[in-house]
């Protein structure tokens, strides 16, 4: 009997009736909505952002492991599990509602005012808002310590001047979560799109993530009021704690991007004739289709263990856990994406097939949100006592 790569070990066995709903309600999603459109939006870099983040809205994918204000409260793995199958369908398209739930509304819900959280949350929630998280900049990237963005006091006011770049979200957001240091340290900052010196550009002929929008924010003399900082937020360990909650769904979601590669190359496989049989029988080919099911597994179970432990100890894992999440399961995709490709020859790069999109969109989460050697380092740190990040 033929079973699918994640069916070998029966994992399903592992999941809750309310997780695999949330796994179905967010496939189902991808079916109508991504799927049948995504390889012309990433071939013509044009996606319907906004007419998407509707109808993610209104499946109340965003924000959906957040309780209040109207939010789902899923489990970490409900809500790892829903993002892995947005990937399956586009890592773009799971990536915007990594940023919108687990960066901007996570960092307006764990960080802001009442009055943040009551004008922001539900809008972002529903989709009729977008968002996005201004943290990198165009020099400081893995190391966010060295940020030149500033906030400074004018009487009751603060006013903004830097540049992020890198931005998810940032050429179509209504709002952003600006990062920047003060006198006193880091502080965030609600920035809607529409406040005087705050412009966005958009980053074209990109190779990857081509069904999103990426770009860049300026922030010129911004002025806001004090209501705009994020009150909660007191130091850099703010923002780093949103990405710790973020790289939760990168954890999951690539495993679908993965998923999706081997599903479809054992399809081809088992039609392509050579040499008068399917290459699926093959030592070669099922050698190389043993080992990628192999570590598709594994990282299944490494993402479940991660996002139970969260679920269970309630609190945000310690950064050297999600790194090793996210170091491994990225890391394994993208192997898995490019293995992919071989078994499928010429056939590999064309777009019917979601082999090609997936590897170079792969590209793009190998090194957002920690790059590989980041997240090395942070593991390393923990093993050794020993900051390897200065000398």
């Amino acid at each position: 009997m033929v079973v699918r790569p994640l069916d070998l070990l029966d994992l399903d066995d592992l999941l809750s009736d309310d997780e695999r709903a949330a796994r179905a309600l967010a496939r189902q999603v991808a079916n109508d909505h991504i799927r049948p459109d995504v390889a012309d939006w990433f071939e013509n870099g044009n996606p319907p952002i906004r007419d998407l983040a509707l109808e993610l809205g209104k499946a109340g994918l965003f924000g959906m492991h957040l309780t209040g204000y109207g939010l789902g409260g899923v489990s970490t793995v409900a809500y790892g599990l829903a993002c892995m199958e947005l990937e399956a369908a586009d890592s773009g398209i799971r990536s915007l509602v990594s940023v919108q739930g687990s960066l901007v509304m996570y960092a307006i819900w764990r960080y802001g005012s009442d009055e943040q959280k009551d004008h922001w949350l539900p809008a972002l929630a529903a989709g009729r808002s977008i968002g996005s998280f201004g943290l990198a900049e165009p020099d400081h990237g893995s190391d966010p310590t060295g940020m030149s963005t500033r906030a400074r006091r004018d009487g009751d006011d603060w006013v903004l001047d830097g540049v992020k770049t890198w931005i998810l979200n940032a050429p179509i957001a209504d709002v952003a979560v600006i990062w920047a240091k003060a006198e006193k340290g880091v502080v965030g900052f609600v920035v809607p799109a529409g406040a005087s010196g705050f412009t966005a550009h958009e980053f074209r002929h990109n190779m990857s993530l081509r069904a999103s929008s990426v770009g860049e924010l300026v922030l010129d003399g911004v002025r806001l009021p004090d209501s705009a900082r994020l009150p909660g937020a007191r130091s850099l360990m703010a923002p780093l704690s949103c990405l710790t909650e973020a790289r939760l769904s990168i954890i999951f979601g690539v495993l679908g991007a993965a998923r999706d590669c081997l599903d479809a190359t054992l399809d081809y496989a088992a039609g392509r004739e050579q040499f008068g049989r399917p290459i699926s029988g093959f030592q070669l080919t099922q050698a190389k289709l043993a080992d990628m099911a192999l570590e598709l597994q594994k990282g299944f179970l490494l993402a479940l263990h991660l996002c139970r432990l969260r679920d269970t100890v309630g609190k945000p894992l310690r950064p050297e856990q999600v790194s090793v999440g996210k170091l491994n399961n990225v890391r394994e995709a993208i192997k898995i994406a490019r293995q992919c490709r071989t078994i499928l020859g010429g056939n590999g790069i064309r777009g019917e097939l979601p082999v090609m999109r997936h590897a170079s969109n792969l590209e793009s989460v190998l090194t957002y949100e920690g790059t590989s050697e980041i997240h090395q380092l942070s593991i390393g740190q923990k093993l050794t006592g020993l900051n390897a990040f200065s000398h």
